[in-house]
């Protein structure tokens, strides 16, 4: 028999391998599965936040693109600091590398964002941020007591991230393959239904297929109508408008 440890053990591993399946949420959903998942699995962690963020082009400096916080009070608190523009996790993002504060009441730092944590009750955070071109993510992890959140509980954190932004990089190629399959179906599709068109004008008038595809071309451009618009209604029967 399992102990119990194990038994969460294993479901967690499962519910972390989960994030990263294709098509199974959008941007905000895994974020907030992120966020619950490091809310629930790391030592000291009493809530968590992550954001999404754009690369930006040369000298532009990253923007947050999305965010999810596992708790309404820290969702408010990162939207301020995110209308702001500065802040602990504008560091982490524009650094690339990890910050934490193990007592924001003697955080000399970032004065109007550990002011706004400290009205929620927070007393110490960790943020981890992981890039895996073109998505950056970074997760925060809040404590409510000092010292909260120890270096050694936080590489569970890490792995969190860097699974929550693999799956977003993994969504946004998928889509974009989608995309491109579509269009590429109704090129194939177009093709066709010119071709089809092609044929009825080459036996209605007796011509060949270049002068057919001329005909129609003409006839496209000086009624203003696409030219696959065209074929579908000579195709069906239509006429030539």
């Amino acid at each position: 028999m399992p102990t119990t440890d194990a038994v969460l053990t294993d479901q967690l591993a499962l519910e972390i391998a989960h994030l990263g399946m294709v098509g199974e949420s959008s941007d905000i959903g895994t974020l907030h599965r992120v966020t619950e998942l490091a809310t629930r699995a790391v030592p000291g962690a009493a809530g968590a936040s992550s954001v999404r963020w754009s690369l930006g082009d040369g000298g532009e400096r990253p923007e947050p693109l999305a965010s999810a916080a596992s708790h309404p009070d820290l969702a408010e608190a990162v939207d301020r600091q995110l209308a702001r523009g500065t802040g602990p996790i504008f560091e982490v993002v524009q650094e690339r590398r990890a910050l934490s504060s193990d007592d924001i009441l003697a955080e000399a730092r970032w004065p109007e964002a550990m002011a706004d944590l400290l009205r929620r009750g927070v007393r110490s955070f960790a943020t981890t941020p992981h890039l895996n071109e073109p998505v950056l993510v970074t997760l925060t992890l809040y404590g409510v007591t000092p010292r909260a959140l120890l270096p050694g509980q936080q590489a569970l954190a890490a792995l969190l991230v860097a699974q929550g932004t693999a799956a977003v990089s993994n969504s946004l190629q998928y889509g974009q393959v989608h995309r491109t399959a579509v269009q590429l179906q109704e090129a194939v599709e177009s093709r066709a239904i010119v071709d089809q068109a092609k044929g009825i004008l080459m036996h209605s008038l007796g011509c060949d297929a270049d002068q057919a595809f001329a005909e129609m071309r003409r006839i496209s451009q000086t009624r203003h109508v696409k030219l696959t618009a065209l074929a579908q209604r000579i195709v069906g029967d239509q006429g030539l408008l």
